[in-house]
Protein backbone atom coordinates (compact mmCIF):
# COMPACT_ATOMS: atom_id res chain seq x y z
CA UNK A 1 0.00 0.00 0.00
CA UNK A 2 1.45 3.26 -0.89
CA UNK A 3 2.64 5.48 2.12
CA UNK A 4 -0.12 7.94 1.34
CA UNK A 5 -3.03 6.08 1.68
CA UNK A 6 -1.64 3.87 4.48
CA UNK A 7 -1.32 7.28 6.75
CA UNK A 8 -4.97 7.99 5.41
CA UNK A 9 -5.83 4.34 7.20
CA UNK A 10 -3.87 4.92 10.27
CA UNK A 11 -5.88 8.29 10.71
CA UNK A 12 -8.89 6.70 10.38
CA UNK A 13 -8.16 3.28 12.24
CA UNK A 14 -7.04 6.17 15.02
CA UNK A 15 -10.63 7.93 15.11
CA UNK A 16 -12.64 4.50 14.92
CA UNK A 17 -10.86 3.63 17.62
CA UNK A 18 -11.19 6.24 19.83
CA UNK A 19 -14.89 6.53 18.78
CA UNK A 20 -15.43 2.67 20.08
CA UNK A 21 -13.95 3.60 22.98
CA UNK A 22 -15.78 6.77 23.88
CA UNK A 23 -19.08 4.83 23.34
CA UNK A 24 -17.73 1.77 25.29
CA UNK A 25 -19.22 -0.08 22.42
CA UNK A 26 -20.58 -3.28 23.28
CA UNK A 27 -22.66 -0.92 26.39
CA UNK A 28 -23.66 1.11 23.62
CA UNK A 29 -25.09 -1.16 21.49
CA UNK A 30 -27.13 -2.87 24.45
CA UNK A 31 -28.38 0.47 25.19
CA UNK A 32 -29.79 1.64 22.33
CA UNK A 33 -31.31 -1.89 22.14
CA UNK A 34 -33.52 -0.72 25.40
CA UNK A 35 -33.79 2.35 23.95
CA UNK A 36 -35.52 1.28 21.07
CA UNK A 37 -37.56 -1.17 23.50
CA UNK A 38 -38.94 1.59 25.21
CA UNK A 39 -39.79 4.15 22.44
CA UNK A 40 -42.07 1.35 21.06
CA UNK A 41 -43.54 1.23 24.57
CA UNK A 42 -46.92 3.81 24.12
CA UNK A 43 -46.69 4.60 27.81
CA UNK A 44 -43.79 6.51 27.17
CA UNK A 45 -44.93 9.87 26.28
CA UNK A 46 -47.40 9.67 29.31
CA UNK A 47 -44.42 11.90 30.77
CA UNK A 48 -42.89 13.93 27.69
CA UNK A 49 -39.79 15.05 29.33
CA UNK A 50 -39.09 12.16 29.91
CA UNK A 51 -39.47 10.94 26.64
CA UNK A 52 -37.78 13.61 24.66
CA UNK A 53 -34.63 12.37 26.97
CA UNK A 54 -34.83 8.88 25.75
CA UNK A 55 -35.26 9.83 22.01
CA UNK A 56 -32.04 12.65 22.49
CA UNK A 57 -30.12 9.51 23.50
CA UNK A 58 -31.45 7.07 21.77
CA UNK A 59 -31.03 9.67 18.13
CA UNK A 60 -27.28 10.48 19.75
CA UNK A 61 -26.01 6.99 20.25
CA UNK A 62 -28.07 5.80 16.75
CA UNK A 63 -26.35 8.03 14.76
CA UNK A 64 -22.71 7.43 16.41
CA UNK A 65 -22.70 3.55 16.00
CA UNK A 66 -24.05 4.22 12.77
CA UNK A 67 -21.24 6.70 11.14
CA UNK A 68 -18.50 4.25 13.22
CA UNK A 69 -19.96 1.29 10.77
CA UNK A 70 -20.29 3.69 7.94
CA UNK A 71 -16.82 4.20 8.25
CA UNK A 72 -15.25 1.08 9.02
CA UNK A 73 -17.26 -0.28 5.82
CA UNK A 74 -16.08 2.68 2.81
CA UNK A 75 -12.46 2.21 4.48
CA UNK A 76 -12.52 -1.48 4.19
CA UNK A 77 -14.25 -1.38 0.75
CA UNK A 78 -11.74 1.77 -0.69
CA UNK A 79 -8.44 -0.42 0.47
CA UNK A 80 -9.96 -3.21 -1.09
CA UNK A 81 -10.56 -1.45 -4.02
CA UNK A 82 -7.00 0.31 -4.07
CA UNK A 83 -5.44 -3.27 -3.66
CA UNK A 84 -6.95 -4.44 -6.63
CA UNK A 85 -6.39 -1.28 -8.55
CA UNK A 86 -2.23 -1.70 -7.81
CA UNK A 87 -2.71 -5.60 -8.99
CA UNK A 88 -3.95 -4.51 -11.92
CA UNK A 89 -1.67 -1.74 -12.66
CA UNK A 90 -4.75 0.73 -13.32
CA UNK A 91 -2.98 4.07 -12.05
CA UNK A 92 -5.36 6.17 -12.41
CA UNK A 93 -8.18 3.98 -10.14
CA UNK A 94 -5.36 3.66 -7.18
CA UNK A 95 -5.15 7.41 -7.63
CA UNK A 96 -8.87 7.84 -6.79
CA UNK A 97 -9.04 5.19 -3.90
CA UNK A 98 -5.88 7.28 -1.80
CA UNK A 99 -8.40 10.65 -2.31
CA UNK A 100 -10.99 8.55 -1.52
CA UNK A 101 -9.16 7.76 1.99
CA UNK A 102 -8.28 10.93 2.38
CA UNK A 103 -11.77 12.87 2.07
CA UNK A 104 -13.04 10.00 4.56
CA UNK A 105 -10.24 10.42 7.37
CA UNK A 106 -11.23 13.55 7.49
CA UNK A 107 -14.88 12.92 7.34
CA UNK A 108 -13.79 10.43 10.12
CA UNK A 109 -12.25 12.96 12.09
CA UNK A 110 -15.06 15.42 12.05
CA UNK A 111 -17.32 12.40 13.09
CA UNK A 112 -15.18 11.66 15.76
CA UNK A 113 -15.39 15.05 17.53
CA UNK A 114 -19.14 15.65 16.80
CA UNK A 115 -19.37 12.34 18.80
CA UNK A 116 -17.11 13.54 21.92
CA UNK A 117 -19.16 16.24 22.18
CA UNK A 118 -21.68 14.90 24.19
CA UNK A 119 -21.47 15.91 27.67
CA UNK A 120 -24.50 16.80 29.71
CA UNK A 121 -24.18 20.43 28.48
CA UNK A 122 -21.90 20.29 25.45
CA UNK A 123 -24.98 21.35 23.07
CA UNK A 124 -25.02 24.43 25.12
CA UNK A 125 -24.54 28.30 24.34
CA UNK A 126 -21.24 29.06 26.39
CA UNK A 127 -20.00 31.72 28.57
CA UNK A 128 -16.29 32.83 27.59
CA UNK A 129 -14.42 34.65 30.54
CA UNK A 130 -11.07 36.54 29.90
CA UNK A 131 -9.31 37.85 32.80
CA UNK A 132 -5.24 39.46 32.29
CA UNK A 133 -3.07 38.42 34.60
CA UNK A 134 -0.21 40.22 36.55
CA UNK A 135 1.69 42.67 34.49
CA UNK A 136 -0.69 45.91 34.01
CA UNK A 137 -0.92 46.78 30.47
CA UNK A 138 0.90 44.01 28.87
CA UNK A 139 -1.20 41.45 30.11
CA UNK A 140 -4.31 43.62 29.38
CA UNK A 141 -3.48 43.84 25.52
CA UNK A 142 -3.02 40.30 25.81
CA UNK A 143 -6.50 39.39 27.43
CA UNK A 144 -7.82 41.91 24.25
CA UNK A 145 -6.50 39.68 21.87
CA UNK A 146 -7.67 36.40 23.16
CA UNK A 147 -11.22 38.40 23.64
CA UNK A 148 -10.87 38.75 19.64
CA UNK A 149 -9.91 35.35 19.19
CA UNK A 150 -12.55 33.79 20.60
CA UNK A 151 -15.09 36.09 18.73
CA UNK A 152 -13.30 35.07 15.55
CA UNK A 153 -13.54 31.36 15.94
CA UNK A 154 -17.47 31.81 16.60
CA UNK A 155 -17.81 33.71 13.85
CA UNK A 156 -16.04 31.39 12.04
CA UNK A 157 -18.32 28.59 12.84
CA UNK A 158 -21.63 31.12 12.15
CA UNK A 159 -21.79 31.47 15.89
CA UNK A 160 -23.19 34.29 17.53
CA UNK A 161 -21.25 36.68 20.10
CA UNK A 162 -22.58 39.47 22.50
CA UNK A 163 -20.18 41.30 25.16
CA UNK A 164 -21.89 40.53 28.38
CA UNK A 165 -19.40 42.39 30.67
CA UNK A 166 -16.64 44.32 29.90
CA UNK A 167 -13.74 46.30 32.32
CA UNK A 168 -11.40 48.33 29.77
CA UNK A 169 -7.74 48.51 31.05
CA UNK A 170 -5.94 51.74 32.60
CA UNK A 171 -4.27 52.37 29.06
CA UNK A 172 -4.98 49.66 26.86
CA UNK A 173 -6.49 46.08 26.93
CA UNK A 174 -8.55 45.32 29.22
CA UNK A 175 -8.83 43.75 32.68
CA UNK A 176 -11.61 41.31 31.92
CA UNK A 177 -14.47 40.91 29.30
CA UNK A 178 -16.87 38.25 29.01
CA UNK A 179 -18.75 36.54 26.08
CA UNK A 180 -21.73 34.78 25.50
CA UNK A 181 -21.56 32.68 22.49
CA UNK A 182 -24.71 31.00 21.03
CA UNK A 183 -24.50 28.19 18.48
CA UNK A 184 -25.02 24.55 18.18
CA UNK A 185 -21.96 22.93 20.83
CA UNK A 186 -20.94 25.96 21.58
CA UNK A 187 -19.83 24.87 25.49
CA UNK A 188 -18.80 21.11 24.38
CA UNK A 189 -16.21 22.82 21.65
CA UNK A 190 -14.94 25.75 24.33
CA UNK A 191 -14.93 24.08 27.43
CA UNK A 192 -11.09 22.80 26.80
CA UNK A 193 -10.37 26.35 26.69
CA UNK A 194 -10.64 26.78 30.27
CA UNK A 195 -6.81 28.02 31.68
CA UNK A 196 -4.26 30.10 31.23
CA UNK A 197 -2.65 31.27 28.46
CA UNK A 198 0.86 32.82 27.65
CA UNK A 199 2.27 35.21 25.51
CA UNK A 200 5.63 35.44 24.27
CA UNK A 201 6.25 39.06 22.02
CA UNK A 202 8.47 41.62 21.96
CA UNK A 203 6.57 44.54 23.57
CA UNK A 204 4.63 47.47 21.51
CA UNK A 205 4.53 49.05 24.76
CA UNK A 206 8.54 48.51 25.40
CA UNK A 207 10.58 51.78 24.30
CA UNK A 208 13.58 49.18 24.52
CA UNK A 209 11.82 46.70 22.67
CA UNK A 210 12.39 43.95 24.79
CA UNK A 211 10.67 40.60 24.95
CA UNK A 212 7.99 40.22 27.69
CA UNK A 213 5.70 37.04 28.83
CA UNK A 214 2.42 37.80 29.50
CA UNK A 215 -0.46 35.45 30.97
CA UNK A 216 -4.24 35.98 30.96
CA UNK A 217 -6.57 33.26 32.18
CA UNK A 218 -10.18 31.90 30.01
CA UNK A 219 -12.88 30.23 31.97
CA UNK A 220 -15.55 28.77 29.97
CA UNK A 221 -18.72 28.07 31.73
CA UNK A 222 -22.59 26.71 30.01
CA UNK A 223 -25.44 28.88 29.39
CA UNK A 224 -28.24 27.31 31.63
CA UNK A 225 -31.87 27.79 31.36
CA UNK A 226 -34.49 28.20 34.19
CA UNK A 227 -35.72 24.69 34.02
CA UNK A 228 -32.12 23.82 35.57
CA UNK A 229 -32.69 24.16 39.72
CA UNK A 230 -29.46 25.34 40.81
CA UNK A 231 -29.68 26.15 44.75
CA UNK A 232 -27.21 29.41 45.90
CA UNK A 233 -28.62 30.24 49.49
CA UNK A 234 -28.43 34.45 50.57
CA UNK A 235 -26.13 33.09 53.35
CA UNK A 236 -23.69 32.14 50.96
CA UNK A 237 -23.30 35.57 48.88
CA UNK A 238 -21.93 38.72 49.39
CA UNK A 239 -23.17 41.60 46.97
CA UNK A 240 -21.35 44.76 46.44
CA UNK A 241 -22.40 47.55 43.90
CA UNK A 242 -20.00 50.02 42.18
CA UNK A 243 -20.11 52.73 39.69
CA UNK A 244 -20.04 51.60 36.08
CA UNK A 245 -16.87 52.01 33.91
CA UNK A 246 -16.48 52.58 30.41
CA UNK A 247 -14.90 54.62 27.42
CA UNK A 248 -17.34 57.59 28.45
CA UNK A 249 -20.23 58.85 26.60
CA UNK A 250 -24.51 58.09 27.25
CA UNK A 251 -24.16 54.58 27.78
CA UNK A 252 -21.96 54.70 31.12
CA UNK A 253 -24.36 54.70 34.39
CA UNK A 254 -23.80 57.63 36.50
CA UNK A 255 -25.70 55.55 39.98
CA UNK A 256 -23.69 52.50 41.50
CA UNK A 257 -25.97 50.00 39.34
CA UNK A 258 -23.15 47.74 38.58
CA UNK A 259 -23.35 44.64 40.67
CA UNK A 260 -20.44 42.26 41.80
CA UNK A 261 -21.93 39.41 43.13
CA UNK A 262 -19.03 36.77 45.31
CA UNK A 263 -19.99 32.96 46.14
CA UNK A 264 -18.35 32.40 49.76
CA UNK A 265 -18.26 29.04 49.59
CA UNK A 266 -16.29 28.58 45.99
CA UNK A 267 -14.69 32.30 45.81
CA UNK A 268 -16.60 32.19 42.61
CA UNK A 269 -16.76 35.77 41.54
CA UNK A 270 -19.44 37.51 39.12
CA UNK A 271 -19.89 41.15 38.18
CA UNK A 272 -22.21 42.63 35.89
CA UNK A 273 -22.04 46.47 34.60
CA UNK A 274 -23.74 46.80 30.87
CA UNK A 275 -27.59 46.77 32.29
CA UNK A 276 -29.00 50.32 32.90
CA UNK A 277 -30.27 49.63 36.71
CA UNK A 278 -29.17 47.70 39.74
CA UNK A 279 -32.10 44.93 39.12
CA UNK A 280 -31.19 43.95 35.89
CA UNK A 281 -27.14 43.40 36.59
CA UNK A 282 -27.92 41.63 39.22
CA UNK A 283 -30.65 39.30 37.89
CA UNK A 284 -27.97 38.78 34.99
CA UNK A 285 -25.11 37.90 37.29
CA UNK A 286 -27.34 35.57 39.07
CA UNK A 287 -27.72 33.80 36.38
CA UNK A 288 -24.32 34.00 35.22
CA UNK A 289 -23.19 32.44 39.12
CA UNK A 290 -25.17 30.08 38.96
CA UNK A 291 -23.92 28.46 35.46
CA UNK A 292 -20.71 28.66 36.79
CA UNK A 293 -21.91 26.68 39.97
CA UNK A 294 -23.71 24.50 37.51
CA UNK A 295 -20.12 24.38 35.45
CA UNK A 296 -18.35 23.83 38.81
CA UNK A 297 -20.26 20.14 39.40
CA UNK A 298 -19.84 18.67 35.67
CA UNK A 299 -16.05 19.24 36.39
CA UNK A 300 -16.01 17.09 39.70
CA UNK A 301 -17.56 14.68 37.98
CA UNK A 302 -15.81 14.48 34.88
CA UNK A 303 -13.18 14.27 37.55
CA UNK A 304 -14.07 11.48 39.46
CA UNK A 305 -14.93 9.35 36.49
CA UNK A 306 -11.79 10.10 34.92
CA UNK A 307 -9.95 9.92 38.50
CA UNK A 308 -7.95 13.48 37.49
CA UNK A 309 -7.69 16.06 40.15
CA UNK A 310 -7.18 19.39 38.18
CA UNK A 311 -8.06 22.41 39.89
CA UNK A 312 -7.98 26.46 38.91
CA UNK A 313 -4.39 27.69 38.99
CA UNK A 314 -3.43 31.15 39.65
CA UNK A 315 -2.34 33.09 36.33
CA UNK A 316 1.21 32.55 36.32
CA UNK A 317 4.13 30.71 35.25
CA UNK A 318 3.84 26.57 35.32
CA UNK A 319 -0.02 26.70 35.02
CA UNK A 320 -0.72 27.56 31.54
CA UNK A 321 -1.89 24.94 29.36
CA UNK A 322 -0.66 26.99 25.83
CA UNK A 323 1.69 28.84 24.62
CA UNK A 324 2.02 31.71 21.74
CA UNK A 325 5.55 32.29 20.88
CA UNK A 326 5.29 35.35 18.25
CA UNK A 327 9.23 36.81 19.04
CA UNK A 328 11.95 35.91 18.15
CA UNK A 329 10.38 32.76 16.18
CA UNK A 330 6.76 31.76 15.94
CA UNK A 331 4.77 29.11 17.39
CA UNK A 332 1.77 28.41 19.45
CA UNK A 333 2.12 25.06 21.54
CA UNK A 334 -0.68 23.38 23.12
CA UNK A 335 1.09 22.04 26.73
CA UNK A 336 -1.67 19.47 27.16
CA UNK A 337 -1.82 17.84 23.96
CA UNK A 338 1.33 18.90 22.17
CA UNK A 339 -0.95 19.97 19.03
CA UNK A 340 1.67 23.05 17.42
CA UNK A 341 1.18 26.10 14.73
CA UNK A 342 3.64 27.86 13.21
CA UNK A 343 1.24 30.31 11.98
CA UNK A 344 0.14 32.08 15.26
CA UNK A 345 -1.79 34.80 13.37
CA UNK A 346 -4.25 32.37 11.82
CA UNK A 347 -4.73 30.96 15.61
CA UNK A 348 -5.43 34.40 16.93
CA UNK A 349 -7.65 35.00 14.13
CA UNK A 350 -9.53 31.73 15.27
CA UNK A 351 -8.29 28.96 13.96
CA UNK A 352 -8.58 26.82 17.30
CA UNK A 353 -10.64 23.85 15.81
CA UNK A 354 -7.16 21.70 15.82
CA UNK A 355 -6.41 22.13 19.19
CA UNK A 356 -9.88 22.08 20.61
CA UNK A 357 -10.69 18.55 18.97
CA UNK A 358 -7.18 17.35 20.62
CA UNK A 359 -7.97 18.44 24.09
CA UNK A 360 -11.76 16.87 23.32
CA UNK A 361 -10.16 13.32 22.26
CA UNK A 362 -7.37 14.04 25.52
CA UNK A 363 -10.31 13.81 27.96
CA UNK A 364 -11.24 10.27 26.24
CA UNK A 365 -8.10 8.32 26.14
CA UNK A 366 -6.86 10.07 29.50
CA UNK A 367 -3.43 9.84 28.03
CA UNK A 368 -1.17 12.82 29.13
CA UNK A 369 1.69 14.82 26.75
CA UNK A 370 4.77 15.55 27.93
CA UNK A 371 6.21 18.28 26.00
CA UNK A 372 9.11 20.87 27.22
CA UNK A 373 7.99 24.55 27.63
CA UNK A 374 8.55 27.47 25.29
CA UNK A 375 11.23 29.92 25.73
Amino acid sequence: MRAEAQAHVDQINEAVALLRRFLDWDRALRRLDELNARVEDPRLWDDPRAAQTVMRERRRLDEAINATRAIERERDDTVELMELAEAEGDTALADEAVASLGALAERAERDKVAALLAGEADGNDTYIEVNAGAGGTESQDWAEMLQRMYTRWAERHGMKVELVDHHAGEQAGIKSATLMIKGENAYGYAKTESGVHRLVRISPYDSSARRHTSFASIWVYPVIDDSLDIEVLDKDLKIDTYRSSGAGGQHVNTTDSAVRITHLPTNIIVTCQTQRSQHKNRAEAMGRLKARLYELELRKREEEASAVNATKSDIGWGHQIRSYVLQPYQLVKDLRTGVTSTAPADVLDGALDPFMAAALSQRVTGEKVDVEDVD
